[in-house]
């Protein structure tokens, strides 16, 4: 039973993860703007998946645990390009870039910069979604902000908890995708609200 439990968790969550970031894509394509999506919650989000990325390949955790992150990183990049896009900011591309390329490398010049890194990273994460709240909370619209992303994220965390207490069962991580399925919901239900909210406006 537990290795078909696995199983189901790890296909499961690369499967939502293969297209996690699409319905955020679509909203911003189609109305060819970035209005409510948060550039800063999208940064930091990318530095967070960064950090953990580093921090899974350095320990040397099993590929399934993390295969996600380079699909999900792909997608954060090619989303950050289109907002910057929209609002006029491309030339922040080159800069964004060369901070999270000489991050990845820094991070592992030494363990205790991963270790400390890896406990920052939830932090960080936290950050990303608090930010992302932050926007719908100031503006009280959800512009082109995916509620279906934000509910694929928590989904992802939860089975990503499943498979962390199955498999390496480390504390830092667990903590971290607890943390994140609570700020996921809370973002979902957010987005859900200020939709609702303007529908009936």
């Amino acid at each position: 039973m537990a290795p078909a439990l696995l199983a189901l968790a790890h296909w499961s969550t690369w499967a939502v993860c293969a297209v996690i970031k699409l319905p955020q894509l679509a909203a911003v394509l189609a109305a060819r703007s970035a209005r409510g999506v948060s550039v800063g919650s999208l940064l930091l989000e990318l530095a967070g998946f960064l950090v953990f990325l580093r921090y899974q390949i350095y320990y040397g955790y099993p590929l399934q645990t993390y295969l996600e992150y380079p699909i999900i990183i792909a997608q954060d990049v090619i989303l950050l390009l289109f907002i910057l896009r929209f609002s006029g900011n491309m030339k922040r591309a080159l800069f964004y870039a060369v901070i999270l390329g000489g991050g990845w490398y820094m991070l592992t010049l030494r363990r205790w910069i991963i270790d400390l890194a890896m406990n920052l990273c939830t932090l960080i994460s936290a950050a990303s979604k608090l930010a992302q709240l932050r926007c719908l909370w100031q503006t009280k619209d959800s512009g082109q902000v995916s509620a279906l992303t934000w509910s694929m994220s928590a989904y992802t965390c939860a089975t990503r908890i499943v498979t962390t207490v199955m498999t390496t069962n480390d504390l830092a991580v667990l903590i971290r995708f607890i943390t994140m399925l609570i700020l996921n919901i809370w973002v979902t239900a957010t987005i859900l609200h200020y939709r609702k909210t303007k529908k009936t406006d």
